[in-house]
């Protein structure tokens, strides 16, 4: 299935988020990757499954931890002033928009 546009997420690669909800409630992260079409990201340490992969002349082999997609819903950006979870906004200031936290009003690079 095809979608026609990708969504614009509250959520960027490299940002800083919580798990708020899940077998890994109350992890904290950073996301490594988003899929916007699938409307998931990968955080580092959350939601972490064994894949067995066979060896090669690169890989050793045997069994092996990955981090596994978790859905942005699930996720809350950290506030970068006071380090608690916080919705994010986006307003325009010098003719670009930029993403905002709700809590403290700080603008989130």
């Amino acid at each position: 299935m095809k979608k026609r546009f990708t969504p614009k997420l509250k959520i960027k690669k490299g940002d800083k988020v919580v798990v708020i909800a899940g077998a890994d409630k109350g992890t904290e992260g950073e996301v490594l990757q988003v899929f916007a079409v699938k409307n998931r990201a990968i955080v580092e340490g959350v939601n972490i499954r064994k894949k067995h992969t066979k060896p090669t002349q690169d890989n050793p082999g045997g069994i092996n931890d990955i981090a596994t997609p978790i859905d942005i819903s699930n996720l809350m950006l950290i506030d970068p002033k006071t380090g608690e979870p916080t919705r994010v906004g986006r307003r325009v200031e010098n003719g670009k928009i930029v993403r905002f936290s709700k809590k403290s009003g700080e603008i989130i690079k």
